[in-house]
């Protein structure tokens, strides 16, 4: 397996200096990442690939396509180095040497070389990239409401959106381990796609705890090239994302780009739902009478949350505290028309269970379910908690009547 590891400071071995000079005018006649190593992988006497922050391959030194491979993969005697400049990591090194490994001064002086080239010759890149996400915030955010503002800044960006758009949602979270900065790989990933379906797409990457979210405006004329951009991106970011659980939603098409702001939103309605539905790909116009509580979303977002307080919260509280499943229930007792006995089948327990449930609801919240304003009140307090991107909450119930154990439990979000 490959090894990764910190270069700590030994006595150089031999004279670096010829190989270290080869280096230095490679770099210094802006010969490009390649030729950079080239002359990395001839001073340090092996095979070398140079690979940026997202885990893009940027350049390759080998002997052969075997041992291209081998180093892409990471296998076997294969070294990895961080490239840092001052506190960033801006990408890796992976080597092999042919014969005994390098000094680690040499390892060192060659991996500061290379990263502040690394930085040098990708810093016109990354700087739009971030340009492009700030603008994107400024929309999004509402802090850039001028239309003739909107269409000149969005212009400096390469992004026409005079003839009107849209915007996509795309989240990824990791189901295993990722090296590397995956949340930048996630990025460029859907600008690919995205621009190869549109041009001019421009995106922020925003994270938010072990998720990574990406959201884009598409400068398209009608609603069908907005549809196929968001189609082709849970497609490719399915393809190069193995490993990652991922939700792409998209908003409806805007003539006047004022209103963006508002596509923004039905975006990331849509993919809330999206999300705890467990729906790879979500349109706004999709999504029910949850399209109701957009209002309440994007100008008084607190309104929604103090209804999600007084139906819903006190519920998934208890049940995170005490591993109960009272969301679980009122969702379930809400898809089966108010009738206990299916939604005991499909919760896999006993119909006393569901009403002790029930009657437990009623106690936390005041809302009495089997009533028919219970139902809209609770049913609407569900459907915020999706709204506001609120994860329901997990875990076994231990309530009376079920501790012998019980089957899984399919939740909605986890299909």
């Amino acid at each position: 397996m490959a090894s990764k590891r910190a270069v700590e400071e030994s006595p150089a071995k031999g004279d670096d200096s010829g190989a270290l000079d080869a280096l230095s005018e490679a770099i210094e006649s802006g010969a490009g990442l390649p030729a950079v190593a080239r002359a990395a992988s001839a001073a340090l006497g092996g095979s070398v690939a140079l690979i940026d922050r997202s885990s893009a391959v940027l350049a390759v030194a080998a002997s052969s396509s075997a041992e291209e491979a081998k180093l892409l993969a990471a296998e076997g005697d294969v070294e990895t180095l961080e490239l840092r400049v001052a506190d960033a990591a801006v990408g890796e090194l992976r080597y092999r040497a042919r014969g005994g490994d390098p000094s680690s001064t040499l390892t060192r002086m060659i991996s500061t070389l290379l990263a502040l080239e690394l930085e040098r010759s990708r810093s016109p890149e990354w700087a739009s990239d971030e340009a492009a996400g700030e603008f994107v915030r400024a929309v999004l955010g509402r802090k850039v409401t001028d239309r003739g503002d909107i269409v000149a800044r969005a212009a400096e960006l390469a992004a026409d959106v005079e003839q009107g758009g849209g915007v996509v949602v795309a989240r990824a979270a990791p189901r295993t381990a990722q090296t590397g900065d995956w949340r930048a790989r996630v990025l460029i990933v859907a600008l690919r796609s995205l621009r190869s379906a549109t041009s001019g797409a421009i995106a922020e990457l925003a994270e938010d705890g072990d998720r990574a979210e990406v959201s884009a405006i598409i400068p398209v004329a009608e609603l069908g090239q907005l549809e196929r951009a968001a189609q082709a991106l849970a497609r490719e970011l399915t393809a190069s994302l193995p490993g990652f659980h991922l939700t792409v939603a998209r908003s409806r098409w805007v003539a006047d780009p004022v209103d963006l702001y508002r596509a923004g939103q039905e975006a990331l309605l849509a993919a809330n739902v999206a999300e705890a539905d467990g729906l790879e790909l979500l349109a706004f116009e999709d999504t029910g009478s949850y399209r109701l509580l957009l209002p309440a979303m994007s100008e008084d977002a607190g309104e929604l949350e103090r209804f999600y307080e007084e139906t819903v919260a006190p519920l998934s509280a208890y049940d995170e505290q005490y591993e109960t499943e009272l969301v679980a229930t009122i969702e379930a007792y809400l898809e089966n028309d108010g009738n206990v006995t299916p939604t005991a089948e499909q919760l896999f327990t006993h119909r006393h269970t569901i009403r002790y449930r029930l009657e437990r609801v009623r106690e936390l919240c005041g809302h009495d379910i089997t009533s028919t304003e219970g139902r809209e009140k609770l049913g609407l307090g569900l459907k915020a908690m999706r709204v506001l991107g609120i994860a329901p909450p997990r875990g076994p119930a231990l309530e009376p009547g079920t501790e012998a154990g019980r089957a899984k439990v399919r939740h909605k979000a986890e299909d």
